[in-house]
């Protein structure tokens, strides 16, 4: 889940820099700078990292200088050209991190250990047992519920961390639009060069813009879908309205203390060239796969003016906080020593609502759950639910 997104309207960056609440930094050392040589300095490369770039310290229950505590001995104790001493490590690092609420949050680790992983939010979902292979969705309904023809695309092309994007449009009775894809990279694609992604979305965009007279809804189904680029958060909702769409607020670190925060600040949408306000219903299908910008695309939706977007389905991943290189922002993702790579969320990112989401999840409107037997017998009931909003 490795889907680098960022929301960042310039009053941020503004309150980056003259934030009348901002610290000053304290001189600790960058965890990339230590070389390594020892456990000992892996571990203080690692905890003083997560202690300085961890944007939830103010929700999270870990108990950090606790983890130090009781750590810093049993690293100490490791002799780092021991493999088997280093295999050991991960066990401890994924002990540390179990309760971190970031759901972006994993470790990755260099030689002799480079395909171990570490992944809080996945491993929480496992013991609960709400972990389930993920279902493609919209090659299911493309073939039982869409209006022929419609329109299926790949580009192989502008890939996102490697995988291609692939996307079907079509309408469902003639007059509801819908869309559904396995990753955001949606802009890239409309603007590259030719590929099948950008011919669906382009029969999207045409239907968006001159609509049917009975025009009865859209359905934008990221079930499954792993999220990927902000840009296309303007790039898909934007066509949707025509003004602008707070969605919630953002902050990040303004220093090197836990509790070292900007200011709030809107996370805004903006409506797209051309753009028509739709009027009618708007649903995001969403399940427990859909992660990251998928999550914020939902929330966007449910966030629609005059009460049209809602959201079916299952409460999602609960990976809100948006992402970025550390080098942009005081925060977020680094390297320790060396050794190990921490992947986690740059930002918070607060609701509309008032309410953070990260780690919990977003909850639809209307919860169907996913059942393959019923699925194989009954047909897409999630898909149906959407159907039974429109007018």
């Amino acid at each position: 889940m490795k889907k680098k997104y960022f929301l960042l309207p310039v009053i941020l960056l503004i309150a980056l820099f003259f934030s009348s609440c901002r610290k000053n930094f304290s001189n600790v050392e960058a965890p990339e700078s230590y070389i390594g040589g020892s456990f000992n300095e892996v571990f203080d490369a690692f905890w003083n990292g997560m202690n300085n770039n961890y944007v939830f310290w103010d929700i999270d229950t870990t108990n950090w200088d606790n983890m130090y505590k009781i750590y810093k001995p049993i690293f100490a104790n490791l002799d780092i050209t021991k493999t088997s001493d280093i295999q050991k490590s991960v066990q401890y690092f994924r002990a540390m991190t179990d309760g971190l609420i970031d759901s972006h949050y994993n470790l990755t680790f260099t030689s002799p250990i480079s395909d171990s992983f570490v992944s809080p939010a996945y491993d929480r979902k496992l013991r609960a047992g709400i972990i389930r292979p993920a279902y493609v969705f919209y090659q299911y309904d493309a073939n039982y519920y869409l209006d022929s023809p419609y329109v299926y695309g790949i580009d192989s092309v502008n890939l996102l961390n490697g995988n291609p994007t692939e996307a079907i449009a079509g309408t469902i009775h003639k007059n509801i639009l819908y869309l559904g894809f396995n990753q955001f990279n949606l802009k890239n694609s409309y603007t590259g060069t030719d590929n099948g992604v950008k011919k669906v979305l382009q029969f999207f965009l045409d239907y968006l813009h001159n609509p049917p007279s009975d025009f009865k809804g859209v359905i934008i189904d990221v079930r499954g879908n792993g999220g990927g680029d902000i840009s296309d958060l303007n790039f898909l909702i934007g066509n949707l309205i025509d003004n602008k769409l707070t969605v919630g607020h953002t902050r990040y670190k303004s220093g090197n203390g836990r509790l070292d925060y900007t200011p709030w600040a809107p996370a805004i949408v903006t409506p797209q060239t051309g753009a028509i306000a739709v009027k009618v219903p708007v649903v995001a299908i969403t399940d427990i796969w859909t992660t990251s910008m998928a999550e914020l695309t939902a929330m966007s939706i449910h966030a629609l003016p005059d009460g049209n977007g809602h959201t079916v389905g299952e409460t999602t991943w609960g990976a809100t906080g948006p992402l970025t290189d550390n080098e942009i922002l005081n925060g977020g993702q680094f390297t320790a020593a060396n050794f190990l790579f921490a992947y986690t969320s740059s930002s918070e990112f607060k609701y509309i609502d008032g309410k953070i989401y990260e780690g919990k999840g977003f909850p639809p409107d209307y919860y169907v759950p996913f059942d393959l037997h019923t699925f194989q017998t009954m047909g897409d009931t999630q898909l149906e639910k959407a159907l039974s909003l429109m007018p």
